[in-house]
């Protein structure tokens, strides 16, 4: 097992304001979708919109991350009007409601992120990494926007059919590395990291990743972690993504141990709890 070696002074340029990553922070997940694999269509209108990110927020949310189109196993790409659509439906009034709110597009499209970008959103997160729309770069570097690269082998609607690793840690650390090279020649500066728990890996692979995760410390990267109620957690214990939320709970902590600075979640009260006492923890005496 790696050495859990974590640096915690990583810093984000937000809209012209600098955001120190001296502790874990919580994004929390608005899905404006109808298939996502835990909440699709439960953010039906902007009533309910609203009063669900005034929830996180008061619960501890940092960051909101918004997506419209799922990236769920086997889900279809939807036209890139209606993924705007959605996005354009709500935006506004969030910038309105929360004026001071940092927010996230969940997004692999040049469009949906210039829009949002254009709109008031801080951080572009990117499951595909700038693989299949490489102008999302190009989007990332124009607004000065910090830009979340995720692991992930092929798209959604074949990730969990074709995928095989012969050393999962060094292949995405490579994977990493070029991507890495790429986005320092167009000019990207704030790179957070997604090893993509889920996004094309087995249930052993995606352990494997948890724990050996400060591994990729050597990136000298921020690593965000999302792994709440995915199938890593409630397919061992023969369960629903309704029933994992104690197991995402324990995942979390190690996760922090591990030396993650962003917890990607559905559920931010247990998540700011996590936060909380692993900070007690890092601060008992050995």
């Amino acid at each position: 097992m790696y050495s859990i070696q974590t640096k915690s002074n990583f810093s984000l340029n937000i809209n012209g304001n600098i955001l120190i990553l001296d502790r874990p922070h919580i994004m929390g997940i608005l899905n404006l979708t109808p298939d996502s694999f835990y909440d699709g269509g439960q953010n039906s209108n902007q009533s309910i919109i609203i009063d669900k990110i005034a929830k996180m927020i008061d619960e501890g949310a940092d960051i909101i991350d918004i997506g419209a189109m799922s990236s769920r196993p086997y889900s279809e790409e939807i036209p890139v009007i209606e993924e705007l659509n959605r996005v354009r439906s709500i935006l506004p009034l969030i910038k309105k409601e929360f004026p001071n709110l940092i927010l996230s597009i969940d997004t692999y499209r040049a469009e949906i992120a210039e829009y949002a970008a254009d709109n008031g959103v801080s951080i572009i997160n990117d499951i595909t990494a700038g693989k299949k729309d490489e102008k999302i770069l190009y989007i990332a570097k124009k607004y000065r926007t910090p830009y979340i690269a995720m692991h992930m082998l092929g798209m959604p609607q074949t990730m969990q059919i074709n995928y095989s690793y012969e050393n999962i840690l060094s292949e995405i650390i490579f994977f990493f590395s070029e991507r890495l090279q790429v986005f320092a020649k167009i000019g990207l500066s704030d790179v957070i990291l997604d090893v993509g728990f889920g996004f094309g890996k087995s249930i052993e692979d995606n352990y494997q990743l948890l724990k050996n995760l400060s591994y990729f410390n050597s990136l000298n990267c921020p690593m965000l972690v999302g792994i709440s109620r995915k199938s890593m957690i409630y397919k061992p214990l023969n369960l629903s993504p309704k029933e994992a939320l104690n197991g995402t709970t324990a995942l979390h902590f190690e996760a922090l141990r591990q030396g993650a600075h962003i917890l990607r979640v559905h559920d931010v009260k247990e998540a700011k709890q996590v936060v909380d006492l692993f900070a007690i923890y890092k601060k008992a005496n050995t």
